[in-house]
């Protein structure tokens, strides 16, 4: 069973902006913080942003002030606002739970960001 659907990237222009949304099952969401990750070919995924249950936040340095991530506890779905997009954001984007040192779930098949003019 697919338990985490990424959707909502594609080919966007330096500056522009997309936001991705994340739909994951209810085990998964509900009293777990989430988060978005992002890898390039030849490199290992990278952990962007997370937001726990209560709604805080945390960025990477490489994303701050430009990403915001938000939850929906009604819809199991979390969203990355991406905005002033940079071409070294180009990456395939991935959701999962966000809690350190303890496994991550099933990844998906995640949704690719393309930065170009």
């Amino acid at each position: 069973q697919v338990q985490l659907v990424e959707s909502g990237g594609g080919l966007v222009q330096p500056g522009g902006s997309l936001r991705l949304s994340c739909a994951a099952s209810g085990s998964i969401f509900r009293n777990n913080a989430m988060g978005w990750y992002r890898q390039t070919p030849g490199n290992q995924r990278e952990w962007i942003a997370s937001i726990s249950s209560g709604g805080s936040t945390t960025y990477a340095d490489s994303v701050k002030g430009r990403f915001t991530i938000s939850r929906d506890g009604a819809k199991n779905t979390v969203y990355l606002q991406m905005n002033n997009l940079k071409p070294e954001d180009t990456a395939t984007y991935y959701c999962n739970t966000a809690i350190v040192h303890r496994a991550f779930e099933a990844w998906g098949q995640g949704t690719q960001v393309t930065v170009s003019s």
